[in-house]
Parts: structure tokens; sequence; C-alpha cells
């Protein structure tokens, strides 16, 4: 996935676990949010499976990152760590970006900004649409740890993290799209069709556009995690499907 503002309408596997970037935080922003309440209903059932869309150094660090950058990072390492912590299922989905994107292969913007611990419960798959599921390994992967519910977070919120959960809808998961888990750039304005839209009102609209099924209005902190159903091994390196695991 290219950032831009408005979206348009080699494989080889992810390098080790020791090359990747490490977990540290963004430097700190004044303008971040302080953490969301929780919700005052009862609690939402957990999920066994945490999509982490494309939280890649070219989306989240430097002048071509999301607003809010600080915000998301924690709240994505917050559910990154709680999914580990209870052994469900965690994919992190990494986009292959076209020659001279900011995420184009092997390039800094590429690597992942979180720290992966691959394990047969956490994955590395590589993406070349914004869907998460088409032409890679991501339905094999949840089907063979009899995944039943799905959190997706990450970027950007119109373009992959819905196109993912849309897809997962589709397939029969439940699906919880956190409302402080995912992100993406403004709309620039369009002279004399509409005026510019804030990041933050695309991302929710592309929350809502999921449609009843999904759920969309509870914060990062609320989604709790239990372990999928079962445990298969990851598979080998240097696979030849598109999305071969780490």
């Amino acid at each position: 996935m290219t950032a831009h503002p408005v979206p348009p309408d080699p494989d080889s596997p992810h390098p080790a676990a020791s090359s990747l970037p490490s977990d540290s935080p963004l430097p700190s922003d004044s303008s971040v949010a302080a953490d969301s309440p929780l919700p005052s209903g009862p609690p939402l059932p957990p999920v066994d499976t945490l999509l982490v869309v494309d939280v890649q150094t070219a989306f989240v660090t430097g002048e071509g990152a999301v607003p809010d950058a600080a915000r998301l990072v924690d709240r994505t390492a917050g559910l990154i760590a709680r999914a580990r912590a209870a052994g469900a299922l965690v994919v992190h989905l990494q986009n292959d970006g076209p020659p001279g994107a900011e995420d184009e292969p092997h390039t800094p913007g590429w690597e992942l900004h979180h720290r992966v611990e691959p394990g047969p419960t956490e994955f590395v798959i590589r993406k070349p649409y914004d869907d998460g599921f088409e032409e890679t390994t991501l339905g094999a992967v949840l089907d063979g740890h009899g995944s039943r519910a799905v959190a997706v977070c990450g970027v950007m919120s119109e373009m992959c993290v819905r196109a993912t959960a849309r897809t997962a809808l589709d397939r029969g998961y439940r699906v919880v799209v956190p409302y402080d888990g995912h992100a993406t750039q403004d709309c620039p304005a369009v002279p004399g069709v509409a005026d510019a839209v804030p990041a933050a009102v695309v991302s929710r609209v592309a929350a809502y556009s999921l449609g009843s099924d999904a759920e969309v209005t509870d914060p990062a902190a609320a989604v709790s995690f239990t372990a999928p159903s079962r445990t298969v091994a990851p598979f080998p390196p240097g696979s030849p499907v598109r999305g071969s695991v780490a």
C-alpha cells in the first residue's frame, strides 16, 4: 500500500527477526490524545487473532507518518502485547509497494515498525494488494489455527485496513476494528468539488462503511484475546507462495 492521501482506484520470506527495527517508542507529542475510556457496557468477547496491517516505517515515522502516529503505535503495541500474552494468533501484514514507493520492498520505509517474535502463533505475511487475503497465505493461516474472531488494526483506514476487514467479514469471521487502532492521512480538498477531510473523519467513515456486522465503536483498550483453537507449525522459510511467512 503506497500512502496516498486519496486511494487510487519477488517473493522472498521476510528477513529474520534480528534484522527488524526495534519497537522503540516514537518521540512524545503533546497533541497525542489521552487513553480512550473503556466503554461502560458489557465487555467485548475475546478475539483469537490480531491482524496488524502495514505498520511499516514509512507510515508511522518521518514526514510521511499518519497524524497522531505516536498514539497509533502505542495502541498497536498494546494490542500486540496482550495478544501474545493470551496466546492469540498475531499476523503482521507487510505491504509490498511498487518501485519508487515509500514501502518498496527492502527499503527502510518497507520495514515493520514493531518487533516480530516468529513462532507457531506469530507470522509476517507480505501482500501485493490492499486486501490482506488477496494472493496471500492469510486465509490458510487463519483456517489452520481455527480462527473465529479477528481484531484489525494499522494503516491506512480506508484502504488496507478496510479491505482486509471487509474480506474477513465476508469469510464469516467476527471482526473488531478498534476506533483508535487504525489511522490514515488527511483527504485533500479538490477545488470546486469537495473540501478537505481530516484524517480522523476519514478513518471513522471507513470503519462505519463496513456496516453493522463489524464492531467499530470500542477502543483498543477494550479488546481482549484468547488462544485460537489450534496451533500449527509456520510455513517453512522459502515458501514459493506469495505472502510466505518469516
